[in-house]
């Protein structure tokens, strides 16, 4: 079964692919089940009903999700493809300690699938602008990375999975860093949360467009969270577009079983369902 668990539309603001596109698009990939998780990053971003109304970047008004007409949206294409297309409901958040109570709230909001637990950004400071890597070694800024990941999995437990847990190797130019032996006893410590929780990790497809030479997170980091008893898995593409959507699950599928794993999971409710691989 095919299967998306991480797909964006026009509702993300780096996005505009409409989201009854996507769901066509889907269904001609041969796509059974696929779940919106468009981006929610508060701290850099307001809310579109926000008083103080947007923060602009490079002169563009950037927001969160807009809640209602997203729901609104996901509920008509739900029901007019229901023959054709399993669709669920979640949100991509980049979480930061100090953002912690505004997505509390917001997951009381809406009848979530599905949450992915993501950090896009440090002490407000954007990954993908170099903002945040700026006047930091690769050491200072791995090490600062995985202590909010750490702490936010400690004090959040609203989520389903891990979302591309070494983000950081997307944006770092440098080569030769081992940042996973550099910073495996954190990483260990994070995977035994997420498990000791019953929550998992997800495995990002979109290494392979951004040329990685690794899957994302990394080999080293799936054997780790394998050993210590990992077993929740999601599998997705990070669709921004069309050529993306489903982009080279069904190969990542062949690499975790290479690697061990024996399932991968879909979720309803905020439950994870397993599937064989």
């Amino acid at each position: 079964m095919l299967c998306d668990y991480h797909v964006h539309t026009i509702y993300s603001d780096d996005s505009v692919y409409e989201m009854e596109e996507v769901v066509k698009d889907g269904i001609k990939r041969g796509i059974k089940e696929l779940c919106f998780t468009d981006h929610v990053d508060y701290g850099i971003k307001r809310d579109v009903d926000d008083p103080l109304g947007p923060v602009y970047l490079n002169g563009q008004p950037i927001t969160n999700v807009d809640y209602p007409k997203y729901y609104k949206e996901y509920l008509y294409v739900k029901e007019k493809y229901k023959d054709q297309i399993t669709l669920k409901l979640g949100l991509e958040s980049g979480i930061q300690v100090h953002t912690i109570p505004q997505y509390e709230a917001l997951f009381k909001a809406y009848p979530f699938d599905f949450i992915i637990l993501s950090i896009h950004q440090v002490d407000d400071l954007e990954f993908w602008t170099g903002d945040y890597q700026k006047g930091r070694t690769e050491e200072e800024y791995y090490t600062r990375y995985y202590q909010e990941l750490y702490d936010v999995v400690k004090n959040y437990k609203n989520y389903s999975v891990l979302g591309h847990m070494d983000l950081m190797k997307r944006y770092d130019d440098h080569d030769g860093y081992d940042s996973f032996n550099k910073h495996k006893d954190i990483i260990t410590k994070i995977l035994q949360i997420v498990i000791k929780d019953g929550k998992g990790i997800e495995i990002n497809t979109s290494s392979v467009c951004y040329k990685l030479d690794d899957l994302m997170p990394s080999k080293d980091i799936l054997k780790l969270y394998l050993e210590l008893g990992g077993t929740i898995i999601t599998i997705g593409s990070d669709s921004h577009q069309e050529d993306h959507l489903g982009a080279y699950i069904e190969d990542t599928k062949k690499q975790l079983k290479a690697l061990g794993f024996t399932q991968y999971c879909t979720y309803n409710k905020m439950i994870p369902e397993f599937h064989n691989l």
